[in-house]
């Protein structure tokens, strides 16, 4: 049995929760609202005592592993609507930069073009020095994959570090050719 699965997942005296079929879960606070829907023959959502419990509904492989998951994906959801997620993208390299125009963001990351990617809605990035991007949401998993997109159009190279990196993220350096 998973040991985070058995956790119950607190809620804070802002949060509103709303468990609809003991399957889909709505989630409201300060910061915004997530709504999320798991599968009602594997596990079961249950409110009581200003905490949710989730419980395996079969003794299947499935639902002792999904559970876990399930738990984490709710605690997720309460941390965001309360204190929010974010991300730090460092920018490294001679004329990489990146600025906010509107709601996109333009990053010259040394291509013949200008990159301008869309920001998905609910999320704020900010941009310092044109080389630090601060990405902050609610929704874990919409703040995690913009920083990835982001890095994936010129992630950190192993030999100079130029490149996009996300904080807290190691890039392993290399030595160069020796001159011999």
């Amino acid at each position: 049995m998973s040991r985070i699965g058995k956790l119950p997942v607190t809620i804070p005296e802002k949060v509103e929760v709303k468990i609809e079929n003991g399957s889909t879960i709505q989630v409201k606070g300060p910061k915004g609202s997530l709504t999320k829907s798991f599968n009602p023959k594997v596990i079961s959502i249950k409110e009581s005592d200003g905490s949710i419990v989730v419980e395996p509904v079969s003794k299947s492989r499935e639902a002792r592993a999904m559970y876990g998951t399930a738990r984490s994906l709710i605690n997720g959801m309460v941390e965001g609507v309360t204190k929010g997620f974010e991300k730090n993208l460092t920018i490294s390299g001679v004329g990489f930069k990146a600025n906010v125009e509107g709601n996109k963001l333009d990053l010259a990351l040394g291509y013949s073009h200008p990159i301008k990617h869309p920001i998905p809605e609910g999320l704020t990035v900010t941009v310092q020095d044109q080389t630090k991007v601060k990405v902050v949401g609610y929704d874990k998993q919409v703040v995690g994959e913009f920083a990835a997109r982001v890095k994936k159009f010129f992630p950190a190279e192993p030999y100079k570090g130029k490149g996009v990196s996300i904080d807290g993220e190691y890039v392993r350096r290399k030595e160069g050719k020796k001159a011999g």
